[in-house]
């Protein structure tokens, strides 16, 4: 009998050991369980926008240059020094407006001497007429010989011929003198004058680069500009249909085009370039465009009927080709790959890929993997179709309808920061009491309390004991909770 007891005080005591191991062994098999659910990546925040549908016009969009309608360069007609300006550089101008004065005295003695000699050429041509008229008579009666009546109706002849030279003399003289003052021949705006007062100027020959002042009408305007020979049928046929348009706009504007009228189209290709010149006129009242300045042409030639159009920021482009991101009814991205059309200011048209009334993805693309979740804000004034749309920043709260945290950890991210319908802390509680720092696979362990615990205290104490224990919260996985009754702290 003595030797049975020490082997059943080691049975027991084997047993003892035994429950204490699978106690221990309970927690580790909760973490196993807790680590084994299944991963949700939360949706990516993002912006949206519906396709809409319209009529668009179909065009050419060019760059030109204006052109003043007419450029004169004013140049001295006589010879003479300049004794008055009558104008101030850069003003406008109207026709017959005074510009500059030559001294006009040396062409006033040129006319009075031209009148003069006018004078007594048709005082000899009076008296030429008075001897004709005599030997007329005498020559009915044969008193004088032929000879001497054809000598004097010469005279008279010459006479008439001195007169008329005189006359012309005279015009001549008078046309020199209105030529000391110069005056401007068209409206347009007065450029940088290229004499100074005293100087003297002499008349240039053809092509001569002697200029006095160069004046430029600006009102109307053109706008030159070259398209491709490609082009040129799509042009004729419009201009045919009379359909054809020019907006003229300035570089540094991004509204305001003006309408004009295409006024011109060369007869001929270029070669070398295989470019067509063509013109646009437009009115210029308020000198809106100015004379060698550069400009955007748009030449529209036709109305596209009920075009799909996105926003510009919404197509992207992959290896594949341009493409957008597509929100279905289940909240999922669906990758479209589209085929664009012409721009139509901060829209862009989908010839094929996307209907209308489709939500596309605006902003934030680089957050959204293809059939992932998302969670799309509609485009307000400045990010709808039309406007500038910025991308969508993570909310830093989560909504206590459907807990789902706005900044979630990803595969291996860590804990993330966010806040539940009741908790004002960064570790607080959900509406019912559940953990609202959702981790992914491979992250620590959320931190948050029951719903009887205060908010922002990282180990709270039990009801009872106030003593911290290993609990699993609602989602299966393990954080820090208070027990119901006493107990040892966690190992």
């Amino acid at each position: 009998m003595v030797p049975v007891r020490p082997v059943l005080t080691i049975f027991r005591v084997s047993s003892a050991a035994l429950l204490l191991g699978l106690s221990a062994l309970t927690p580790a098999c909760k973490k196993v369980e807790g680590a084994t659910a299944a991963p949700q990546r939360p949706p990516s925040p993002v912006r949206g926008a519906s396709a809409v549908e319209r009529d668009v016009p179909v065009y050419l969009e060019q760059i030109g240059k204006s052109t003043a309608p007419e450029v004169v360069s004013i140049q001295a007609q006589v010879a003479g020094q300049i004794t008055r300006i009558h104008f101030t550089e850069g003003t406008y101008l109207k026709a017959g407006d005074p510009l500059f004065t030559i001294d006009p005295r040396p062409y006033q003695a040129q006319l009075d001497s031209a009148e003069a000699s006018l004078a007594q050429n048709k005082a000899a041509r009076d008296l030429a007429a008075i001897e004709f008229g005599r030997v007329e008579r005498l020559i009915q009666n044969q008193a004088i010989t032929k000879q001497e009546y054809d000598s004097r109706r010469n005279a008279l002849a010459v006479a008439e011929a001195q007169v008329k030279l005189s006359e012309a003399a005279i015009k001549t003289a008078k046309l020199n003198l209105e030529h000391c003052f110069i005056t401007s021949p068209i409206d347009g705006r007065a450029g940088q004058r290229l004499v100074d007062l005293g100087n003297v100027v002499t008349p240039g020959g053809a092509g001569s680069n002697v200029s006095l002042l160069v004046i430029q009408r600006i009102d109307p305007i053109y706008a030159d500009f070259t398209i491709a020979e490609n082009d040129l049928t799509a042009v004729q046929r419009s201009m045919a249909e009379g359909a054809v348009k020019v907006q003229v706009r300035l570089p540094d504007e991004a509204d305001g085009a003006r309408e004009g009228a295409l006024t011109f189209v060369d007869n001929a290709v270029q070669d070398g370039t295989g470019t067509v010149k063509l013109r646009a006129t437009l009115p210029n009242a308020d000198h809106h465009f100015w004379p060698g300045r550069f400009v955007k042409v748009r030449l529209v030639l036709s109305t596209q009927k009920a075009a799909v159009l996105v926003a510009s920021a919404a197509p992207q482009t992959s290896a594949k080709g341009r493409f957008v991101y597509v929100v279905k009814d289940d909240s999922t991205a669906e990758f479209r790959p589209v085929t664009l059309g012409q721009r139509q200011g901060d829209l862009v048209a989908v010839t094929d890929g996307v209907k209308a009334g489709e939500r596309v993805i605006v902003a934030g693309q680089m957050l959204v993997a293809p059939g992932g979740k998302v969670r799309i804000e509609e485009a307000g004034a400045e990010s709808a179709p039309g406007g500038q749309g910025k991308p969508a920043n993570a909310s830093k709260a989560t909504g206590a309808a459907n807990g789902e945290p706005s900044k979630g950890a990803g595969a291996s991210g860590g804990q993330p920061n966010g806040t539940g319908a009741s908790g004002g802390q960064p570790n607080g509680t959900g509406a019912s009491g559940e953990p609202t720092n959702a981790a992914g696979p491979g992250s620590e362990q959320s931190k948050s309390t029951g719903a009887g615990a205060g908010a922002g205290q990282p180990k709270p104490t039990g009801a009872a004991s106030g003593e911290p224990t290993k609990g699993t919260g609602a989602n299966g996985e393990p954080s820090r909770a208070t027990g119901a009754s006493a107990g040892k702290d966690p190992q």
